[in-house]
């Protein structure tokens, strides 16, 4: 039986995915809500996102079921959300469900009262019981009946996890101050959870750690701290080497499922790209590695090819599954790999890439290089430079081959936060790789520029108005642009979504606010303070007011800046794990940072400004109106280093410049 429900009108592919169950699902709406408020029934709130494997289990399983969705639709108003349209939404119920469960995790199943406030909750369930899991059938016959019969009980729970929320953002003052003493001690305690085998922090499963290695490599520079150098190179070599890497295709995958990145989480996210492409060009800054290069620019490589649309737009995710199957896409049998390369240069790529007749998954290869090179070409016998030419030809043979097969489901949201993220990655990557990337920065930098109306509102996706994360997002990708590309639009696009954030989005104790003042009312005003998978958005604010601050001669910005941070820090104190961006926008406002202004057409100058780790400084070039520019001869290639507007000699000598920036 073909079944319709209101998703279909929607833009999202995960909402599209869910059109035709046999659920009479709502998208999140006042439709919804007023029903479930007419017909006095409770909600049950779904939320996921196109690539999560368990979320496509849970529709195979229970949502295209019709005695499960004849359940569903008696008893409840159920309401279908995309956490990636709407992050606002997906944060409150999010801490609900970690409330009343002790861990979150996607698909997300919340029920709700008409009101909205929650009374129960997990995450994945089966249709049967299962495993110790209560199905997904008898879950809704009790929780309907809760409704029912135990309002009183219901009513209370529901007050409590409400009341816990909107008490979540409320911060006890540390007594600390936020100091280089406080952050060493944040750096160590990151460093404590290191696994010296593996690289990483902890066991599995494993997630890229990508912005607390960025502050630990901020202090590692400062410092000098070959400790904290060898956790870094060990960590950034060993992600790159394993599974989770896409060896093949360029770019990482969402996760590891043990503790060596051997077995990733399938999907691709543009945000994980976005961050560790950006941390793999600061590495390279930082370390000179040239692995560390190659790296970089291979996830950029992948974006450009997968993830960017016509309009210059980066897409949102790939999904796990292709062929009903998790992983199918990127697995080889040995085999295969010895008919596409050849006897001999199939036995040096398999020797490299850890195939084998058995497999090391599920009875196939997942590439990955668990060997150093260099050893495995000595046992080969043969040279390192050979090795590593069979290995570029492989790849190139292989990706052909791969492209012919079932592509994963490709998820073409848009979304202006994460595309600002991705173009900062793009925008320091230019700059460090002599403008290779100008093309693509300049692209995506005028598209989003479209997502911003006269007044300085941005959308995030389709007729969703921006959150804080994709105010902060896009004027950090777009100021980084303006870095790359000296386009000052970019960077006065970038000050007028910060305006609109001071006035919108502040919160009077300081940081900010997830939604706007004139956002719909929820059953609390969100603030995630975490730097989880993603930055939170007032830790991106900080670092893009900091910056603007220097750009415009700021001191509200500075202000608005320490602020943020000095209001998060007893948290992030207790924490650190947990807010590694925002620790990296620490480090920047403990120090002195580099204020650099180029005029004429100085390219070799810029060229040294790129290869040189500078974790803390901004740019500009060619523009006579900002404060840094002001009594420069445009005419003259001339080279400005300052601090505090205090400059030093000016020079138009390659080397004196390097000299100059260097510590």
């Amino acid at each position: 039986m073909t079944h319709t429900n209101r998703l279909a009108n929607e833009v999202s592919p995960y909402l599209l995915q869910h059109a035709h169950n046999p659920v009479d699902w709502y998208p999140w709406s006042d439709e919804a809500f007023a029903k479930a408020t007419e017909e006095d029934k409770p909600i049950f709130l779904s939320i996921g996102y196109s690539a999560c494997h368990w979320c496509h289990v849970m529709e195979r399983e229970s949502f295209e079921s019709e005695e499960i969705a004849a359940i569903l639709n008696r008893e409840f108003v159920a309401i279908k959300v995309d956490r990636e349209e709407r992050p606002d939404v997906d944060s409150i119920y999010m801490q609900a469900v970690q409330m009343m469960t002790g861990h979150g995790g996607w698909p997300m199943s919340v029920f709700l009262t008409p009101g909205g406030a929650p009374y129960y909750a997990g995450t994945y369930f089966p249709p049967d019981d299962r495993h110790g899991m209560p199905g997904f059938r008898r879950v809704l016959l009790h929780v309907a009946d809760a409704y029912r019969s135990r309002r009183e009980d219901v009513d209370a729970a529901s007050k409590e996890v409400t009341t816990a929320i909107a008490r979540s953002v409320t911060l006890q003052p540390s007594s600390n101050a936020l100091d280089r003493i406080a952050l060493d001690r944040a750096a160590a305690g990151i460093a404590k959870n290191y696994d010296p085998v593996h690289g990483g922090f902890g066991s599995a499963p494993k997630f890229p750690p990508s912005m607390s290695l960025d502050f630990l490599m901020q202090v590692a520079w400062r410092r000098d701290d070959r400790e904290l150098r060898e956790i870094i190179v060990n960590t950034l070599t060993k992600m790159a080497r394993g599974g989770m890497y896409d060896q093949v295709g360029g770019g990482f995958h969402r996760y590891s499922v043990d503790a060596r990145w051997l077995v990733p989480h399938f999907e691709k996210m543009l945000y994980d790209n976005a961050l560790l492409a950006r941390l793999y060009t600061r590495a390279w800054q930082w370390t000179k590695e040239p692995f560390f290069a190659s790296i970089a620019n291979e996830i950029l490589g992948f974006v450009q090819r997968e993830l960017t649309s016509p309009g210059g737009g980066f897409w949102s995710t790939l999904d796990a599954d292709s062929e009903g199957h998790e992983g199918k896409f990127y697995v080889w049998s040995r085999a295969e790999v010895m008919e596409i390369l050849g006897e001999e240069e199939g036995r040096i790529f398999c020797a490299l890439y850890d195939v084998t007749e058995r497999g090391n998954w599920e009875e196939t290869n997942i590439l990955n290089v668990p060997r150093e090179p260099e050893s495995v070409a000595a046992d080969l016998g043969i040279t390192f430079d050979r090795l590593a030419d069979v290995a570029a030809r492989g790849k190139c043979k292989l990706y052909g081959v791969r492209a012919k097969r079932v592509w994963p489901a490709r998820d073409e949201k848009i979304l202006a936060g994460w595309n600002g993220w991705m173009l900062a990655a793009f925008a320091d990557a230019s700059i460090a790789f002599g403008g290779r990337y100008d093309e693509t920065v300049r692209k995506n930098a005028d598209f989003l520029l479209t997502r911003i109306d006269a007044d300085g509102r941005l959308t995030r996706h389709a007729k969703i108005n921006g959150l804080l994360e994709d105010y902060a997002g896009v004027a950090w990708g777009l100021t980084l642009a303006f870095e790359a590309t000296h386009e000052r639009r970019y960077l006065d696009a970038a000050r007028q979504l910060v305006d609109q954030v001071l006035s919108r989005f502040a919160d009077e104790t300081g940081g900010f606010f997830d939604t706007p003042i004139d956002h719909e009312k929820l059953i609390t005003r969100p603030k995630d303070l975490f730097d989880n998978a993603t930055p939170a958005g007032g830790s991106v604010m900080a670092d893009v007011l900091l910056r603007l601050a220097l750009l415009f001669d700021r001191d509200d910005y500075a202000r608005a800046a320490t602020e943020t941070l000095d209001s998060t820090w007893p948290l992030a104190e207790r924490y650190p794990n947990g807010f590694g961006f925002l620790l990296g926008v620490a480090e920047w406002r403990a120090g002195s940072p580099k204020e650099i202004a180029i005029t004429g057409d100085a390219k070799d100058l810029l060229n040294v400004i790129g290869e040189m780790f500078l974790p803390h400084r901004v740019l500009v070039a060619g523009n006579e109106d900002l404060p840094l520019m002001q009594g420069r001869r445009a005419d003259q290639v001339m080279a400005y280093v300052c601090e505090g507007y205090a400059c030093q000699e000016p020079t138009r000598d390659p080397e004196r410049l390097r000299a100059l920036l260097a510590r």
